[in-house]
């Protein structure tokens, strides 16, 4: 079973996500210059967000000897607990480098994405090393990393770590994998869209003499606007089983998951556009395989009379979807969200089957029951809290 989620989204003047010259990042789609928000902008947003922190149960950093560190109380560390740490990472593969400047920080060269559950375990471990080699105590960090991962934000999004050739034989045997429950497309504009130029300026509050009357500061920005078609694919099966069957854990992760890709937004140049702007159509299914429905707007979005890009964008996706139902058969489930039934899916087309709704709330609660669960009691359940101590 697979939890496919599309979202029309329109953004006011914006730079969310950028490419290396400072410009929103583009791509050509339907022979016509696109913007896009690229899958792991998308995804980063979602998991830091605040609708998601609850469930945020893995850690991705280059930064594991300090955590290790930290996490052991002052009373209880002992002399080279730091050295012994990072000569612990080198033995599973991870080598390290010191941070210029900073004395005592030692850095490993690859981020180690690991779960905060893993990390409190190994920090007792390294405690209460008595005597034990820096090989054996290598092999039991290596099995807390590979089998402490069923977290949700590590379950949805996966994990890919290939330690160096230091820790052969630590890894022996052992799949640092997890193979990612969820999919996520790139958010491409549903029309053509070209980016703009802001010149901008800063002016100086003290001014002494005449010469000051001019600009303390100049400089340009690119940005551009863009209705987005945003597009996600969650395997439930995979899902589940990455959790080790806590299958309310898992509908929790699918309905906070949701919440949290219509609230959430990449937080590209929000200081000087501020596009925060919500969904205006959300469409979940629960179908065999996925389908992305991408080709509605492979022939871009123009107004038409009274329709703007919102209206016509969603226009264009009802009847694609319509056309695909038609021709490969529809979904299982369907269920369509437009803030306050504020726009409309299927416009008269007679073989289309969609189950409206008119919050956000109403979403969630009727995808969860689609699979079996209540909304209500699933979202009491969370990983351990004493692992969600670190600040982000």
């Amino acid at each position: 079973m697979y939890i496919t989620i599309h979202m029309i989204q329109n953004h006011s003047p914006a730079n969310l996500n950028r490419d290396d010259l400072g410009a929103p990042k583009t791509c050509y789609f339907g022979g016509a210059l696109r913007s896009r928000i690229s899958s792991q902008c998308l995804k980063r947003s979602i998991r830091l967000s605040s609708e998601f922190r609850d469930l945020l149960g893995g850690i991705r950093t280059r930064r594991l000897a300090d955590m290790l560190v930290q996490e052991i109380e002052e009373a209880d560390m002992k002399s080279g607990t730091r050295k012994k740490a990072v000569k612990v990472l080198k033995k599973c593969g991870f080598d390290t480098k010191e941070k210029a400047g900073e004395e005592g920080h030692d850095h490993t060269e690859m981020l180690i994405y690991t779960t905060r559950n893993a990390i409190r375990e190994m920090a007792e471990i390294l405690k209460n090393a008595n005597g034990e080699s820096d090989d054996e105590l290598a092999k039991k960090f290596g099995e807390l990393i590979a089998e402490r991962t069923a977290v949700p934000d590590m379950a949805l999004s996966g994990r890919m770590l290939e330690p160096g050739k230091a820790g052969k034989e630590v890894w022996k045997n052992r799949n640092t994998t997890v193979e990612a429950a969820l999919q996520v497309a790139h958010a491409l504009s549903t029309h053509e869209a070209r980016p703009e130029v802001d010149y901008y300026v800063a002016a100086d509050d003290v001014r002494e003499h005449a010469e000051d009357a001019g600009a303390g500061y100049v400089d340009e920005a690119m940005y551009n606007s863009a209705c987005f078609y945003k597009y996600f694919s969650i395997n439930w099966e995979q899902l589940v089983g990455n959790l080790q069957d806590k299958k309310e854990l898992a509908a929790h992760t699918v309905g906070t998951f949701i919440l949290g890709a219509a609230f959430a937004n990449p937080s590209g140049k929000q200081n000087s556009f501020a596009a925060h702007n919500l969904p205006d159509g959300i469409v979940v299914e629960l179908r065999k395989s996925p389908v992305s429905y991408a080709n509605a707007f492979a022939r871009p979005v123009e107004s038409r009379g009274e329709r703007g890009v919102i209206e016509q964008s969603i226009a264009q996706l009802g009847s694609y979807m319509n056309d695909l139902d038609a021709g490969y058969g529809g979904p299982e489930h369907r269920l369509w969200f437009s803030p306050n039934g504020r726009h409309t899916l299927n416009e008269g087309e007679s073989s289309f089957q969609s189950e409206a709704l008119r919050s956000i709330d109403d979403l969630i609660t009727t995808t969860l029951t689609r699979l079996g669960f209540e909304w209500e009691k699933v979202r009491q359940v969370k990983v351990d809290a004493d692992a969600l101590k670190a600040e982000l």
